[in-house]
């Protein structure tokens, strides 16, 4: 049996406290979001906070998910009704929960128009937003708009069938002025520093460039909160479609597996209605910075000295790199010496404690190589602004450096066990490139040829020669003696305890 609308009552007479089932009028919920980047997080993160809304009898806030790529997601769950479970997993106990929320799915490139429909409903009261860091189209190093960008070029000439998250938010809302609505709410859930802020920002600067009084229109009455989002979420398996497959008594072909941990900051600044999210454990606040800077920088930053340094060492997993005692400390060090003093939200040590306590769930088996991809687009936010603050204060950066090293040497594309992977990130030509022309001579001429690349490192930190030669110093330890070993200068430099 799969998983749909008509297999529900079937699963609601054999569900328990493991599997819960929604028990609401489906066809009653009202197109209130429309969700552009339909991925698992999302699935796993915003729509279950939602989907306790719609159980608690507000159905005005159903999601429309678009999938700005790829027709995958939609192709699995049309056929299920837009029905699909999520698994939670804390390696001693296991719960199932079929989400309701999503009652339809769009694939952007098939049709821009439907997409567009979709925001333009006057039910559609937010739009949000999970495109990870490079859907926003803009420069790392001075976070504008890049107008040269391929998708963005094609926007701006082709604004009826947009491809990008920022030509389809500025064609609708100036669609919806067109036709005497108000704005949506744009709801950015990335991992960016100030994300609201970011996307007003890059909306504004598109639609001037189209329309100055659209614009001008957007910044008086629009709304962009800033938010901060933290769940686990590993990629899906055939072992784990085949678990809640046995689970449920029905076939899922895209269920999402998570951990027990959820969290999800919301500034309360919006256009119009919102669900009540903080009745499903979201926190509404005046300023998200604070936990978002620390999400960021703890967790986010943790997951990528776990993902390099872990992978070279031959690593497959959070938790199997966790459990090594000198990586485990070197994370430890780096996030309490050289992380947290440059953040202002109290209570870090324990926040630290919890994190790792995360990490350790062996029921996960969230992949390091999934972490690890896109670093040239995330490395910016999770590492280098502790670098630049500890620069400014004269502070240690040792840890930070050598976290840095670490992805220099996983940019050869092979660990120190021999096993290959491919380099998963945009600029993945440039970068492999300079390591590998650079693999047989001096380490700083890797460093500061990669310092140059100004979408990464900006044109500030190649201008701090001693953090250059840390950087150096410990890429060379790496490449001559292994991750392990390279550790050990920083216990006989004391700099971990």
């Amino acid at each position: 049996m799969r998983l749909s609308n008509a297999a529900l009552a079937s699963l609601a007479a054999r569900a328990t406290s493991e599997v819960v089932v929604p028990a609401y009028d489906r066809t009653s919920l009202a197109p209130g979001i429309v969700h552009l980047g339909l991925g698992a997080f999302h699935r796993a993160h915003q729509a279950v906070y939602t989907e306790h809304t719609l159980r608690a009898g507000d159905h005005r806030w159903g999601i429309v998910g678009v999938s700005l790529r790829r027709a995958d997601t939609s192709e699995a769950l049309t056929p299920q009704d837009h029905l699909y479970a999520v698994d939670v997993r804390d390696g001693t106990a296991e719960s199932f929960q079929v989400i309701g929320a999503l009652i339809a799915s769009l694939v952007a490139p098939q049709s821009p128009a439907g997409v567009l429909h979709a925001m333009t409903d006057p039910c559609c009261h937010i739009v949000s937003l999970t495109i990870t860091e490079k859907g926003y189209c803009r420069s790392p190093a001075s976070g504008a708009l890049q107008f040269d960008h391929p998708d963005i070029a094609h926007d701006l000439r082709e604004a009826a069938a947009p491809r990008s998250a920022i030509g389809f938010v500025v064609r609708a809302l100036a669609l919806r002025r067109a036709a005497g609505l108000g704005p949506f709410t744009v709801l950015s859930c990335d991992n960016l520093p100030s994300n609201g802020d970011t996307m007003r920002a890059l909306t504004l600067a598109f639609a001037r460039q189209t329309d100055p009084v659209l614009a001008d229109w957007i910044e008086r009455e629009g709304a962009f909160p800033n938010t901060m989002v933290d769940r686990i979420v590993p990629l899906t398996t055939e072992a784990d479609r085949a678990r809640v497959a046995k689970q449920l008594g029905a076939d899922d072909a895209w269920p999402v597996m998570t951990e027990p941990f959820s969290q999800w900051v919301i500034e309360d600044r919006f256009a119009g209605p919102r669900p009540a999210w903080e009745r499903a454990g979201a926190t509404l606040v005046g300023d998200a910075r604070p936990y978002e800077q620390a999400k960021l920088r703890m967790l986010n930053g943790a997951h990528s000295a776990l993902a390099y340094l872990g992978s070279l060492i031959g690593y497959d997993t959070v938790d199997q790199a966790i459990s090594a005692p000198a990586v485990l400390n070197f994370v430890e060090c780096m996030l309490r010496d050289e992380v947290e003093p440059t953040l202002s939200l109290p209570a870090l040590a324990s926040y630290r404690a919890e994190l790792f306590t995360r990490f350790r769930n062996t029921a996960l088996d969230h992949r390091l190589q999934q972490i690890a991809t896109d670093g040239s687009q995330k490395l910016p936010q999770r590492w280098l602004e502790s670098v630049r603050a500890n620069l400014k204060r004269g502070a240690p950066t040792e840890r930070l450096a050598f976290a840095l090293a670490g992805w220099i040497a996983y940019l050869s594309g092979h660990d120190e066990t021999g096993r290959t992977y491919a380099i998963a990130d945009p600029l993945a030509a440039r970068l492999t490139e300079v390591v590998r022309a650079t693999l047989h001579s001096d380490a700083v001429d890797a460093v500061r040829t990669l310092f140059e690349i100004e979408s990464i490192f900006g044109c500030d930190l190649r201008a701090h020669p001693r953090f250059v030669a840390q950087v150096a110093r410990h890429l060379a330890a790496i490449r001559a003696q292994g991750i392990v070993k390279a550790m050990d200068g920083l216990y006989r430099l004391r700099l971990c305890a």
